[in-house]
């Protein structure tokens, strides 16, 4: 076995150089007067609506497109307020599906901007006028060429209606826009609800206030997130149905894991384990915790319910299974003995094994993670027996993904269960396991085969979850189950995704803790290791990545013929780079397959619906080609052409489906072929990565996002040349580190000493 590497050294950053040119319309597309005239009369109805609905003091328009539409192609001009672009008045995003002149389904972006009704006026003149030029000027139909002429050689005579660039923007918006409307939201409300509203030019107390809902503080998050009763719910239904961005049952239930009645006494009782002593801790956040068990001493525990809510022996029977497996899961389950050894819990009881309400426990969790800083690993699996729903993130996964972005932490959640009695083949996962910066973990029986009660992503139709999958019992025996403790009656046998996400949970906490890793790079390092030469891609939405190897061992090592290293970097400004990256050279080629995953943990807002993340990181890993002008450029391995200069723009849904646009993890590998064929090693002989970073909204200030790269490099003779490697990078400049595993528990002792000053 090979250790892992670590390469440590400078990259280069550097701005956008890229100005964008004049707006044109795509090859072959027309805009023709008439619809610019229907969008005109449309805004008009909308102005109309909001002229003598005041409440809101400004309108919401929702923009229809025509399919999914990239963040370039959005208005430019239509809704603009002054100089301000249209992208800052959105206020919510989400998809529909509809079917074409052809029958044919096609995905489309809805935006739901805020805009002043002036600026609506303004829309409507500015619309008209464009048609009035088309109409006088190009019969009618303004078509690409047309379009190309005026942008490129000026070929415009009608300033005097309207500018050439307002004239160009206008057109371009009319091409990719289908239509303007008042969305409402129709969903019967007969429990209490979880209400996300747009943001708009009211405070939200003041705003409700008006239609007879009264609130306080304490039953609202961040602002426009609300609890409402059925009664109040019917009431902002009824009254203002355009106001509802998103709404959810607030009470969730836990998904109900199989707990068999099988009980087998356990050998011994405290004596089997030692006491604690400097191990990692471990969160874990679930229902109660059964002071009682042979493995107390190793979890401090804290009840966060009221302490005039009742608790039953089956409200601590979840919680307590949860522990266990984190402490000393490997006693009884020797088949999944991972060589990390025990951790100590902190565990917040949150819940009842019957049910709990989602909007308590949010405000819970960010209190918990901002009370205990020093943990690192936070271990969370409860779920909803609901689906997760198509065109936004659940309020539990967006607090999740706001703490993670906001603290240096990392949850591990599991991906939830199909409910008993249920048919689930393609049942959607429930939430918070559509948490996007979470390690979402689904299970698999001891056979590697997709557990039974397995549900699936993806998120917002496009996220892949869960990331990856991890051994959670599935069948009649005992064993073909997790054996668990529970309580001081013996062991019970167990299976579900609330008991493979610990095991995950001890894996990440081994990187982070004991082996001094970022939790980029541990997230990273999981998922490409779960991530198999020969995985297929329909296995994304059920098992993820891969299963994760059982050893910790087959993770902090590679194979003698792969060369596994890792990267850590700053994204500071458009591109982070380094072209220096040696490969070795067998007559003249690289004998090597290649793969590579990118992690990073963006800020998200929920308010934006499918338009989730903030920042895209597009990853190029390749060899070096340096061109005829002397020029270098990346031949990456997954042919990415995306913001490559002289090349055609490509579609947003191309974009998305080929090299995971807008996902916070991105995995790119190179097929294993029957027939190895080596790949040309180009003058330089080097290999590069580039990270190019992009922001989701104009306004928001660019801050510095770290994130972690794992590179694989697998020879296709077999043979071992990481001695090779190592040199010729040390030759140029790298600072290079093995991952040795008994140094670092050495180093993680010694840090942990307790000092006595005399």
């Amino acid at each position: 076995m090979n250790n892992i590497l670590q390469l440590k050294g400078r990259f280069d950053q550097r701005p956008n150089g890229s100005k964008p040119g004049s707006p044109k319309l795509p090859k072959g597309k027309n805009v023709e007067a008439i619809h610019l005239r229907e969008l005109a009369d449309q805004l008009a109805k909308i102005l109309t609506y909001w002229q003598s609905n005041t409440d809101i003091e400004g309108a919401l328009v929702s923009v229809h497109y025509k399919h999914i539409v990239a963040k370039s192609n959005r208005m430019k001009a239509v809704l603009a307020e002054g100089s301000k672009a249209p992208t800052e008045s959105i206020r919510g995003a989400k998809f529909v599906w509809e079917k074409d002149a052809d029958g044919k389904t096609i995905q489309k972006h809805v935006f739901t901007h805020f805009v002043k009704l002036n600026t609506i006026e303004k829309s409507i003149e500015l619309l008209d006028k464009a048609a009035t030029v088309i109409e006088s000027q190009y019969g009618g139909s303004l078509s690409s060429q047309d379009c190309q002429k005026i942008a490129d050689k000026g070929e415009y005579s009608s300033n005097d209606i309207v500018s050439k660039s307002a004239f160009l923007k206008t057109v371009v918006d009319g091409n990719y826009v289908e239509r303007f409307d008042v969305d409402r939201a129709n969903e019967e409300i007969t429990q209490d609800s979880i209400i996300t509203i747009y943001q708009t030019g009211v405070e939200t107390k003041k705003l409700l206030a008006k239609f007879g809902i009264q609130i306080v503080d304490d039953r609202i998050i961040d602002g426009t997130t609300l609890r409402l009763t059925p009664d109040e719910a019917k009431l902002l239904y009824n009254n203002a149905s355009y106001l509802v961005a998103m709404s959810l049952t607030d009470f969730a239930e836990i998904n109900r894991d199989d707990m068999s009645d099988e009980i087998e006494e356990w050998v011994d009782d405290s004596g089997l384990i030692p006491k604690p002593s400097n191990e990692p801790v471990i969160g874990v956040i679930d229902t109660q915790f059964n002071d009682k068990v042979y493995f107390k001493d190793w979890v401090e525990y804290t009840n966060m319910l009221d302490e005039n809510i009742p608790l039953s022996e089956e409200d601590y029977k979840h919680g307590t299974a949860v522990s266990y497996i984190i402490v000393d899961g490997p006693q009884g389950n020797p088949n999944l003995d991972d060589g990390c050894g025990r951790f100590r819990v902190r565990h917040f009881g949150v819940a009842t094994h019957n049910g709990f309400s989602s909007f308590t426990v949010l405000r819970l969790i960010r209190d918990i993670v901002a009370k205990n800083r020093d943990i690192k690993v936070w271990n969370l699996s409860l779920g909803s027996k609901s689906e997760i729903k198509p065109n936004f993130i659940s309020p539990e996964a967006a607090e999740l993904d706001r703490i993670q972005s906001e603290y240096d932490v990392i949850f591990v959640v599991a991906g939830t269960n199909v409910p008993e009695g249920v048919n689930g083949k393609n049942m959607k996962i429930g939430s918070p396991a559509d948490s996007l910066n979470s390690l979402v973990v689904n299970s698999v029986d001891f056979k590697g085969k997709s557990a039974s009660y397995t549900r699936t992503g993806p998120v917002l139709s496009f996220f892949n979850k869960p990331d990856l999958s991890y051994y959670g019992g599935d069948g009649k025996k005992a064993e073909d189950k997790i054996a668990v403790c529970r309580d001081n009656m013996g062991a019970a046998y167990v299976s579900g995704t609330s008991f493979a996400a610990p095991w995950v949970s001890r894996k990440l906490a081994y990187l982070i803790h004991i082996m001094g890793l970022s939790r980029e790079l541990a997230k990273a390092l999981l998922i490409d290791s779960a991530a198999k030469w020969d995985r297929k891609d329909d296995i994304f939405h059920r098992i993820g990545y891969g299963i994760l190897p059982k050893n910790i061992s087959d993770i902090v090592h590679s194979s003698n013929d792969e060369i596994r290293f890792l990267m850590m970097g700053t994204s500071e400004e458009y591109e982070t780079y380094t072209y220096n990256l040696p490969v070795p050279v067998l007559n003249n080629a690289h004998p090597y397959y290649a793969k590579a995953t990118l992690v990073y943990f963006p800020q998200c807002n929920r308010n934006q619906g499918v338009d989730y993340t903030s920042t895209e990181m597009d990853i190029h890993f390749g060899r070096i080609i340096i061109n005829k002008k002397n020029k270098a450029s990346i031949k990456s391995i997954d042919n990415n052409k995306q913001s490559e200069e002289g090349l055609v723009t490509l579609y947003e849904e191309d974009a998305r489906k080929m090299y995971r646009k807008w996902d916070n993890v991105k995995h790119i590998s190179e097929e294993i072929k029957d027939k190895a064929v080596p790949r040309k090693a180009y003058d330089s002989g080097l290999w590069g990565l580039s990270i190019k970073t992009k922001e989701r909204t104009v306004t928001r200030t660019k801050e510095p996002l770290q994130f972690g790269v794992v590179v694989t490099l697998k020879e296709m003779n077999g043979v071992n040349r990481i001695d090779d490697f190592i040199k010729m990078c040390m030759a140029r400049g790298w600072l290079v580190s093995k991952l040795d595993v008994q140094n670092q528990i050495d180093i993680y002792a010694k840090a942990e000493e307790e000092i006595t000053f005399e």
